[in-house]
């Protein structure tokens, strides 16, 4: 992975090429961003930055056979753990067993999470961890000599799935071999062993800007401006987000949404009971999505509400839709909205039934805005 192919960040990008420029390596380095803004790509491309032989101007020259290697990962001196599942009943899997599955992994889905990972390797229910065993093989590991250059290197990633067994790697941490560098690579630093947390470099990951997300939707999935700026308004930040609302980049949400509005507020029961069959058909990710994408619409309308329609970069429908929200409902009522929203979402990824849910939504909804309503017409 090179620089260039990490979207955005480009302040952190250059935190640490300088980093290896003035030989200033934290020997326990933590890479701590939510999901989807690329903390595992910026590991990836660091590892590949470090091990190149003719780096410059901060970029690998991607031509030497160390950055081949760290690009197929496959290079001897980057190691990798992860979380894992047993095999079969009373297995004590290591990463090593899942490396080739792991490496295919990268290559496809660099910015997925864990239930993409743990999915992909046939979890289900299952719960994915760092075993003992794992600490194990990466002590065995690093005691060892490096094959081809001057560092060591393992990345870690989610060291949340550590448990107490993780304890075993303290002292590695803490009085490394020489040239030995860890990557711990995290989205919530509250689930992280405290004792090894207290023994990294913190290097913070933000969210991803908007034009960055842009960018990359129209260069790698052909889509247009408008539409890029859409699906990367909606997933604030989140570049994982942005990939999964391109799945569903034809479906129509603003439509649902006004359809549902108007039913809610002038259509009567029956129009509630149509449209909530209609979203009951689509399926759980897909009403994920619809609710993500009416939680980005409120975000927008008190945004425009602050500081004004030339300030607020969203298509012409979009924003035509957001400042009629700001006519159906004020500040107070749109929080009160987003919070049943938040709620809605939280109830939808737990199974939660779908047609009541939705109902029960509804009529929260129409109880928040009855008393300010207008006709939300089709554009």
């Amino acid at each position: 992975m090179q620089f260039k192919n990490v979207i955005g960040q480009q302040a952190i990008k250059t935190q640490l090429a300088d980093m290896v420029g003035r030989n200033r390596i934290s020997h326990a380095l933590l890479f701590l961003g939510k999901e989807g803004v690329g903390a595992l790509p910026l590991a990836l491309a660091f590892a590949q930055y470090i091990v190149c032989e003719n780096k410059q101007n901060g970029e690998v020259c991607g031509v030497c056979a160390p950055c081949i290697k760290a690009s197929q990962y496959i290079h001897p001196d980057i190691h990798f753990s992860f979380p894992v599942i047993p095999k079969k009943s009373g297995d004590k899997p290591t990463s090593a067993d899942y490396i080739s599955e792991w490496r295919e992994f990268l290559k496809n889905y660099p910015y997925g999470n864990a239930f993409d990972w743990l999915q992909s390797i046939g979890a289900e229910n299952k719960q994915g961890n760092i075993t003992a065993e794992e600490c194990n093989d990466i002590m065995r590991k690093l005691s060892l000599k490096s094959y081809e250059s001057e560092y060591k290197i393992l990345i870690q990633w989610m060291p949340e799935y550590l448990g107490k067994e993780g304890n075993k790697l303290l002292k590695l941490i803490e009085e490394p071999p020489a040239k030995t560098l860890f990557i711990f690579v995290a989205e919530n630093e509250e689930q992280i062993l405290p004792t090894i947390l207290s023994r990294t470099q913190l290097v913070k990951i933000p969210l991803l800007e908007t034009k960055d997300i842009q960018l990359s939707l129209e260069q790698k999935a052909n889509l247009s401006a408008n539409k890029a700026l859409d699906v990367a308004n909606i997933s604030e930040g989140n570049y994982r987000a942005a990939l999964q609302l391109l799945q569903h980049a034809s479906d129509d949400w603003q439509q649902y949404l006004r359809d549902w509005l108007n039913a809610i507020l002038k259509g009567g029961h029956s129009a509630i009971v149509k449209w909530i069959e209609e979203m009951n058909k689509l399926g759980r990710e897909k009403q994920k999505q619809f609710l993500r994408y009416f939680n980005h619409l409120l975000a927008q309308s008190l945004r425009l509400r602050i500081i004004g329609e030339q300030n607020v970069a969203l298509s012409e429908q979009d924003k035509d839709f957001a400042l009629r929200l700001n006519k159906i409902a004020s500040v107070s009522q749109q929080e009160a909205i987003v919070e049943e929203l938040d709620k809605a979402a939280y109830y939808i990824e737990r199974n939660a039934n779908a047609k009541m849910l939705f109902h029960a939504l509804s009529i929260k909804l129409k109880y928040i805005i009855q008393h300010k309503t207008v006709i939300l017409a089709d554009s």
